[in-house]
């Protein structure tokens, strides 16, 4: 049978949230009057996520489960889901409900009638989120603009409606980390957008603290900017500069006979290289580690189980694996 729409959603330890989830979702899908699937993809869950989803599952059939063998991540899990999902139009969702599913049925619209390909979901207002987690998303978009480009919105995260084209494109890619946020963009796909209103989470606690924020900036920057390298370069010129100035006033002490102890020059001149060194081997390192990651080309995910392949009355069905 022919999907119209497939709706991914990534969990990860969502069991509280799963039947607010479900019982938001379900209504809209129907109202649209189109052949569509949910695909949730368990994310490594260790809460019961599964075990209710398939559940679920029982009284409704467009649910299909994709349970992933370990957790690899929001932005691979929607990787696995995107690979899975086999609609026309693809809209990728949270289970938090912080972004509501009565916009899909815009987005759905949005797209057939301006033939777009891509939909943004773009928050208007964010003031459920705490004033720590607006300032550090701010931070982010606008860094990110800076150095990856001005075609990055600054409140479109991962909800977005995307065609069938656009989706084979993002299978096809060979990035082993993608951000999706800033891959999808960067395509170059008609877009539009749909504004709503940022909820509070429905249940459970965020999946993005402010350690994983630090990873997703991180690869955010090295996935689509070689600007921390030339941070480097700047930073070793700086340096010279200064080392330069310690000998010229070295030197000139020595003529004019001053007697300065050299410890304490030795010393700062000592730590501002190797700080300098370090930060620039650092950089360095991270995009090592990339080109290191892609040579070996290891599956980005493997399937433990997938409701839409079979049964999954068997405890470790035969998996399948996928690459970004």
């Amino acid at each position: 049978m022919m999907v119209t729409l497939s709706v991914v959603t990534p969990m990860y330890n969502e069991r509280a949230a799963v039947d607010h989830f479900v019982a938001r979702l379900r209504p809209v899908l129907d109202e649209l009057k189109v052949t569509y699937e949910v695909v949730a993809v368990d994310d490594g869950s260790s809460d019961g996520t599964v075990p209710r989803l398939l559940e679920l599952r029982a009284t409704w059939p467009q649910l299909r489960v994709v349970k992933l063998r370990r957790n690899v991540g929001h932005q691979s899990a929607l990787a696995a889901g995107l690979r899975a999902a086999a609609g026309d139009y693809v809209v990728s969702i949270d289970a938090d409900l912080q972004d509501p599913p009565e916009v899909i049925g815009e987005m759905l619209a949005k797209a057939t009638t301006e033939d777009l390909d891509v939909v943004y979901g773009v928050r208007s207002d964010r003031s459920t989120d705490t004033v720590f987690k607006r300032q550090t998303a701010g931070a982010y978009y606008w860094l990110m603009r800076k150095l990856v480009g001005p075609w990055v919105s600054g409140q479109a995260g991962d909800f977005r409606l995307m065609s069938r084209p656009v989706v084979d494109t993002l299978n096809d890619l060979p990035e082993q980390r993608p951000v999706y946020r800033l891959v999808v963009p960067s395509l170059g796909f008609p877009a539009g957008e749909v504004t709503y209103v940022r909820a509070e989470r429905v249940a459970g606690e965020t999946k993005y603290p402010l350690t994983k924020m630090i990873k997703l900036s991180l690869d955010s920057v090295t996935s689509f900017s070689a600007a921390p390298l030339k941070i480097a370069t700047w930073l070793g010129l700086v340096t010279f500069v200064v080392c330069l100035g310690l000998v010229v006033s070295g030197l000139a002490a020595w003529a004019f006979g001053v007697v300065v102890p050299g410890w304490t020059s030795l010393y700062i001149a000592m730590l501002l290289l190797g700080a300098v060194q370090l930060i620039c081997l650092g950089m360095l390192g991270e995009y090592v580690g990339r080109i290191y990651a892609a040579t070996q080309n290891r599956p980005q995910f493997l399937v433990a189980f997938d409701t839409g392949a079979g049964d999954v009355e068997l405890p470790a069905p035969a998996f399948t694996s996928g690459r970004a």
